[in-house]
């Protein structure tokens, strides 16, 4: 299975601005995201996370997932070093 691109969290609030924008024009949300080259699921997807945000706050989001990713690593085990 393929992998689709990456985008930044700055490039996905812009494509979500551009389908709300097509939406608001008259265009149906098929159509909209066809034009932004994503598809409806990816929309919906990204509108969770990142809807409402803006291009500031996207970006800032993601650095504090990523700092939290090196401070907190998923396979660490948290009971290590714990006293008791």
């Amino acid at each position: 299975m393929a992998r689709g691109k990456k985008h930044t969290a700055e490039q996905i609030v812009k494509l979500l601005w551009q389908v709300e924008v097509g939406v608001a024009i008259g265009e149906t949300l098929p159509q909209a995201c066809k034009e932004a080259e994503i598809v409806e699921q990816t929309y919906y997807r990204w509108r969770k996370e990142f809807g409402g945000l803006k291009v500031e706050q996207a970006r800032r989001l993601k650095e504090v997932e990523q700092e939290n990713a090196k401070l907190h690593p998923a396979n660490e085990d948290p009971f290590v070093g714990t006293p008791g």
